[in-house]
Formats: structure tokens, sequence, C-alpha cells
């Protein structure tokens, strides 16, 4: 009798253990997810071009891309401040996804410094991310060591400026002076100009020109046939002339383009 009372406590402790394991699964989606490649979800709502929340509460900040800025960070608050086709990226984005289960693709790294999931999102079998890029509505953004697709990316981002589309509207018309470059923020511009210096940190090249203006690009995105611009960059850049395009934006008070890709930089002459 009181082996059959242990067997039936037994028996019972076992399968609430397997309740409790399978109700988590359910209702704690991300957990599960977190730890494999992939995983469905329901969006609740979109936040602006590239970022997304789900119906867990969870925010995803989509791989590889960077769209227009809507707020603007003044003093410790954030302001409605919408660059352009900040709107029309996040309107576009919403259209994809809101209200709808999407699969998310994780890379290596799968949280951002904000607590942020990144992620290759998928709606039907479309790829959000790259959808945005090909309708010139976000700038791709290579950030090892989530590099997975960066070919496709730069494969859409070609595709949108060769069509003139969105953020790309009449680029070879706007090419501006580093001068200038502080009165176009959040737009994407072509630049030729000299560089009067560089500079080299842990992650980054940074190219400096005359009115405080700057372009950085991350060294691990400089193909390994051009490494010497990062072994010796004052030899390979000071006192030439370059042309470069991509997102102005503004860093510590500072217009600056930050390129994701090597193609977005030509060197153009020496002095």
């Amino acid at each position: 009798m009181k082996r059959y009372i242990r067997y039936t406590v037994s028996l019972v402790a076992i399968l609430s253990t397997s309740l409790i394991i399978n109700f988590s699964r359910h209702t704690n989606p991300t957990t599960q997810f977190n730890n494999g490649t992939h995983g469905y979800y329901k969006v609740a709502c979109v936040v602006d071009g590239d970022t997304i929340e789900l119906s867990n509460g969870e925010r995803v900040r989509y791989i590889g891309i960077d769209t227009p800025e809507i707020r603007e960070k003044e003093n410790s608050n954030w302001v409605y401040k919408p660059m352009p086709f900040a709107e029309k990226a996040k309107d576009f984005n919403r259209k994809l996804v809101e209200g709808k289960s999407v699969k998310l693709e994780f890379d290596v790294q799968k949280k951002d410094k904000y607590k942020r999931l990144l992620a290759y999102v998928y709606a039907e079998d479309k790829m959000v991310n790259v959808e945005m890029v090909r309708e010139g509505l976000a700038m791709i953004y290579t950030y090892p060591p989530n590099v997975k697709y960066s070919q496709r990316f730069l494969d859409a981002q070609r595709e949108a400026r060769d069509n003139n589309r969105g953020l790309w509207i009449d680029l070879k018309g706007n090419k501006i002076s580093t001068s200038e470059a502080k009165n176009n923020i959040g737009r994407v511009r072509m630049i030729e100009a000299q560089v009067t210096d560089t500079r080299l940190t842990e992650k980054l090249l940074i190219l400096k020109f005359k009115d405080n203006f700057n372009v950085a690009i991350y060294k691990d995105n400089i193909p390994a046939v051009l490494k010497d611009m990062v072994r010796s960059p004052d030899k390979y850049f000071r006192g030439k002339t370059v042309r470069v395009y991509g997102v102005i934006k503004n860093y510590k008070a500072h217009p600056e383009i930050m390129l994701h890709d090597i193609s977005q930089l030509e060197i153009l002459k020496s002095y």
C-alpha cells in the first residue's frame, strides 16, 4: 500500500512538472527560441522602420539595416522630429508585419546593448529587412558579427540606388560640400572633399575633413585586399580627394557619414 502511494505521488509529480514546462513554452516563446536559430511570433505593433514590438513585450531590431529616425534626443528627452522618409519607412514596415505572425531568424549576436532581439524578420516568404532596403527606405547597416546576409543587403541597396527609390532620389544631383553637411542631417548625400587627417580606434577607421565633417567605417567591413588603408591610413588617404555617399548623421555635434560598404568610398585624386 505504501509502495502504491509513493508510486502515485511520483506520477503526479512527473505530470505536474511536464505541465509546467509545457505551459512555460507556450507563454514564454522568446526564451525557447533565443537558444535556437529561429522562431514564430505575433507582431503587436511597429515602433519605426527597423524596430517592432512582439505580443510578448519583446522588442526586435532588424539586423543589417538602418532606417531614418522618427525621434531625436534633446537633452534627456526624446522629441518627435522625423528625418526624411522616416514616416514612410514606418508605414511600409507596418504594412508588411503589424498584427501578423512573423518568423524571426537569429544570427551570431542575439541581443543588442538595449536588450532588444536582433533578427532577420520574415513575413510569409519575404525577408522584411531586405524589402526595406530594396524600397529605398533603409540603408544597409553591416555590423559584425551579424553579417550572414550582407551580400543580399548590398544587392538590394544597389537596386534601390540604381532605380532612384526613396532615400536615393537624385543622388548625383544632391552632391554637397562639407560646409553644407550640417544642414543635411538625415539625408543621403554625396560629398567630394580632401582628407585632412585620419584616426584609428579599436573598431573604426575615421577620415577627417574640414568643417568638422567625418567619415567612419568599421575595420571589419574593409576587405582583406584593402587592409593597407588600415595599416597605413595617413599614407593611403591624407591629402587625397575622395567621393563618399551615405546618410549624414549628427554624431557628437558633428556631421558624419558611416560607411557600411567600401563601395561607398572612392579615391579621386591626390594633391
